[in-house]
């Protein structure tokens, strides 16, 4: 029998949310609901799984890890890329991959996560939790984003969106990315910006860029100086977009008034991480599209992706 490993089911949800029974009559389905760490922990743990399913990129897969997984034969990723997966190890073993559909809620669970932070942030929500249960009353008071600036660093699907819901709080928009043109800003209602000037400008600036060569490190010492000192930035794009150094120092020196991000350089953020003591910092655990609407389709498309390929017959398959 195949033996099958449905890794960081954090929520242990990944059973109940799809019928397995088809692939359950052919194989053994295990899964492992913390994450593991790579390459040692993750290769002592599936050493003996035929197939594995990942969800998005919390475990990384790279060559060192696949070349320590002997019975390795399948793949199931959620989502159509994956930075961390190593394709072309994949290709030279053997092994196929099949990613998930284009179906369900699409890209509508980050933003609503990113307004959740801005919200929470610029009213002081959680700081106001914790007061409330030390017996504190209105400790803080926040400004209201009517009239205000948002400032989108990237403009795609996400971006769009992020601005769709600024104009229903009655913000100004402004928005850069590499490759933005006047005229698709303008096209969505928003005005493009240089970089400089949207830092200069925004009372929230919210990031929706790919993690890659360029947006490395984009958010730095030089862009937080030009921040005004009552402005927020919200990251829920990729932890490494942000230089953490820098975003430490300006939250300890006050240089902008706070800051909300869902995501980390490493993830899950390790419990004695510094940023877990920052008082002006709102953090999420990387929820922006950990939606139940997003997990029912991830693992129903993951359930009949593995029995496709326990079929002999697998679907969706990834490019290498």
């Amino acid at each position: 029998m195949q033996r099958i490993a449905l890794l960081d089911d954090y929520h242990r949800l990944a059973l109940s949310l799809a019928d397995w029974s088809s692939v359950r009559a052919r194989a053994e389905i295990v899964a492992f609901d913390h994450n593991l760490s790579v390459p040692d922990q993750a290769a002592a743990a599936l050493a003996d799984f035929d197939a594995i399913a990942l969800i998005r990129e919390r475990m990384p897969v790279p060559r060192a890890l696949i070349e320590r997984l002997p019975r390795l034969k399948f793949i199931a990723v959620t989502g159509k890329h994956n930075r961390t997966l190593d394709l072309d190890a994949c290709a030279e073993r053997g092994i196929t991959v099949s990613h998930s559909s284009d179906r369900g809620p699409g890209a509508n669970g980050t933003p609503e996560l990113a307004w959740a932070l801005i919200l929470a942030s610029v009213r002081h929500v959680a700081f106001e939790d914790r007061a409330m249960r030390a017996g504190k009353w209105q400790t803080t008071l926040g400004p209201v984003l009517f009239g205000k600036t948002l400032g989108l660093l990237g403009l795609g699907k996400i971006g769009r969106r992020m601005a769709e819901i600024a104009r229903v709080f009655g913000m100004n928009v402004v928005a850069w990315s590499p490759n933005l043109t006047a005229e698709a800003a303008a096209a969505v209602g928003v005005r493009r910006v240089d970089k400089a000037e949207l830092f200069r400008l925004a009372d929230v600036v919210s990031i929706h860029l790919v993690l890659g060569p360029r947006s490395l490190g984009l958010v730095g010492a030089a862009e937080f100086a030009l921040m005004k000192p009552t402005a927020f930035i919200v990251n829920t794009s990729r932890g490494p977009i942000i230089d953490e150094d820098a975003l430490v120092a300006a939250l300890a020196a006050r240089q902008i008034a706070g800051a909300a991000i869902d995501v980390y350089d490493i993830e899950p953020l390790p419990a004695d991480h510094r940023l877990r003591q920052i008082e002006n910092l709102t953090l999420s655990p990387h929820l922006g599209y950990c939606t139940t609407d997003n997990f029912k389709v991830f693992y129903e498309d993951t359930a009949e992706a593995l029995a496709a390929w326990l079929d002999g017959a697998p679907i969706r398959l990834m490019d290498h």
